[in-house]
């Protein structure tokens, strides 16, 4: 044994840490309860952990008690400890654990900690409960033995800049023969925790489905049992109560939101499993996170065996809950879940399930489907991307902005269609109000056919695959040709247009390209535009405009030309056929088609400032200056 093994070990936290435990002391929170259940949850792992780990390596059970978590109030000691029997912790286990967070989205929750009036909802969603003992606890001690270990360490902090790590003393030692106590001396406003009628309280509100009894330890009487210690997901439906759900919800999600969907079943059959999922009705801050994981866990035969078994496909990542086989083998490895046929037709069979829900709340209760959709609908769309077998229940489940409203369903789009309308109609871009105004649109206008606005960045891939709804191609308006003639116009005011005086087609194009040169890939004349005199439109065959921007934003993918449309009615276009040929004003006209139109798609010129003397000159030519 060395000495560094025996000194005191003083070490700063990470950071984001310190500065997570300064919020955390400052009272971020008007609520202080959730402390305990996140202690719970945290106990609950640790058991959890220890039953698989146990299952290859029966010797790490030994012959102790069962699997249990004690509470233990002391009035005297102004002390309130929790405490495990589960896999523990090594010293540096409890570095790692207890003095950084090892997620890549800490910064945000941290920043949006200090935004938030009430975080209540921010630690469980963020898994860094553990940290939120601070707020009821001037100082913790945690003492903890890994399961088949003989060294014993404590690990101490009073949430200031760093904690203290020490070898526990023989009392402790002999005390803990395996597991965690976590040992909160609490402030003198947070006394009530020592009260069992709170404890006992809190525990039925936040943790009665933890599957491990959960002791009280009153300091006179008898320990206790205050929890129902029940698979909640294996009672029949009959039994539960909507209150039952939603606990249920909030102990296994650690969220403090209800649910939206809750979708409860047993299946029987060639295999056999239970399944409870949620669908929350607000949206985590790491969502989009590309490490972020799934949030289904996995049990066997009521063994838990992991949360990363990826039991329901990408876009389906935000659902929460528990899937419990009665077949698979208890020991399954890591690669054996990869690749084991029994799961993965789990898999399939409980996404296939969790969309048909999803189907029939959108139709029975569209109120709370809303609130799935308003959080979770640019994941849901990323299906209509990777999930080509059920693409189409996808776009059924899919609602859009459009030019007639919000949240409409591709179905009311349909049945909404012009006379003669064979497509539906859709425009790519990154905001709403710049789609509102974008010029492609006129042409649709005229006609008052409804077009989808589309400005989530999943948008620009899913459209880019050839796709229909109900036997209706879906049609893009700033991409290939566009030929609406056959959809009469609403009324007669733009159809007069046809009588004002045109540029001639032919040398309009030929002065223009000559003009533009490289910089586009074609010069054509629009059949999109009704008012504005120009835009840009991406090629049949390639990306569209949106996902070529995207891509070049990641450094993927090569930048093409696009083509200029242009309005031969618009008097800016008409002025390029009347100047004189190879004039600075017919390529200063020209190329300003060609960057407002930019502008218009969001984009700046290629060289602002030439850009901006073009304008001067024009301008000024016209004031006759």
């Amino acid at each position: 044994m060395t000495t560094s093994d025996t000194a005191v070990h003083t070490q700063p936290f990470q950071a984001e840490v310190s500065e997570l435990l300064h919020l955390m002391v400052h009272s971020v929170y008007s609520e202080t309860d959730i402390f305990l259940r996140e202690l719970i949850s945290n106990a609950s792992d640790a058991c959890d952990k220890l039953r698989y780990e146990a299952i290859a390596s029966p010797a790490l059970l030994g012959e102790g008690d069962a699997l249990k978590i004690r509470i233990i109030p002391n009035k005297t000691a102004k002390t309130l400890t929790i405490a495990d029997n589960g896999i523990g912790m090594e010293r540096q286990e409890l570095i790692d654990h207890l003095g950084t967070i090892a997620r890549s989205g800490t910064k945000a929750f941290v920043s949006k900690l200090k935004e938030a009036k009430d975080g209540l909802g921010l630690i469980g969603q963020f898994g860094v409960g553990f940290y939120s003992a601070f707020m009821v606890a001037e100082k913790i001690v945690v003492i903890s033995r890994r399961a088949g270990e003989s060294d014993v360490w404590t690990w101490t902090s009073s949430g200031g800049s760093g904690f203290e790590i020490a070898r526990a003393s023989d009392e402790e030692a002999a005390r803990l023969t395996r597991g965690t106590e976590i040992v909160l001396h609490l402030k003198d406003d947070s006394k009530k925790y020592l009260e069992t009628y709170e404890i006992e309280r809190i525990v039925t509100a936040y943790s009665d489905n933890i599957l491990f009894p959960i002791e009280l330890v009153p300091e006179d009487g008898e320990p206790r049992q205050i929890n129902s210690a029940s698979a909640l997901w294996q009672r029949s439906k009959s039994e539960l109560t909507a209150d039952d759900y939603k606990k249920a919800y909030q102990q296994i999600a650690s969220a403090f939101d209800d649910p939206a969907m809750t979708l409860h079943y047993r299946a029987e059959g060639r295999y056999s499993y239970a399944v409870l999922l949620f669908a929350p009705s607000t949206k985590p801050f790491d969502l989009f996170e590309p490490n972020r994981k799934g949030c289904v866990k996995l049990y066997v035969r009521r063994v838990f065996i992991t949360d990363d078994a990826d039991l329901l496909p990408g876009y389906l990542r935000f659902i929460r809950g528990v899937v419990d086989s009665e077949d698979l083998p208890l020991n399954i490895s890591r690669e054996m879940l990869q690749n084991n046929p029994q799961l993965a037709q789990i898999r399939k069979a409980v996404a296939t399930r969790v969309v048909s829900e999803l189907e029939s709340l959108a139709d029975k209760d569209p109120e709370n489907f809303a609130k799935i959709w308003d959080a979770f609908g640019a994941v849901l769309k990323e299906g209509i991307y990777e999930d080509f077998e059920r693409r189409e229940k996808l776009l059924a489940l899919s609602r859009f902005t459009t030019t007639s409203g919000e949240k409409r369903s591709l179905k009311q789009v349909i049945a909404d269609f012009k006379p003669n309308q064979t497509e539906i109609y859709y425009l790519v871009g990154d905001s709403i109000e710049r789609l509102k105004s974008n010029p492609r649109l006129e042409a649709a206008t005229a006609r008052g056919i409804e077009v989808l606005l589309l400005s989530d960045p999943v948008d620009a891939f899913w459209t880019s695959m050839p796709s229909d709804f109900e036997g209706k191609p879906l049609k893009s308006l700033s991409q290939g040709d566009l030929n609406l003639d056959l959809i009469p116009r609403i009324d007669d005011k733009d159809e007069a247009k046809k009588d004002e005086p045109a540029a001639d087609e032919a040398a309009t194009i030929a002065v223009i390209k000559a003009a533009l040169g490289e910089r586009v890939s074609d010069v054509k004349v629009s059949t999109r535009l009704t008012s504005s005199a120009s835009c840009l439109v991406a090629d049949s065959q390639g990306p569209s405009r949106e996902l070529e921007r995207i891509l070049s934003q990641q450094n993927r993918g090569m930048k093409t030309k696009p083509i200029l449309e242009i309005n031969l009615r618009h008097p800016l276009v008409t002025a390029v056929t009347k100047a004189q040929a190879g004039s600075t004003v017919v390529d200063d006209i020209s190329l300003l088609l060609l960057e407002q139109a930019q502008i218009l798609d969001g984009e700046l010129p290629e060289d602002p400032a030439a850009f901006a003397a073009r304008l001067n000159r024009l301008v000024l030519q016209g004031l006759g200056g």
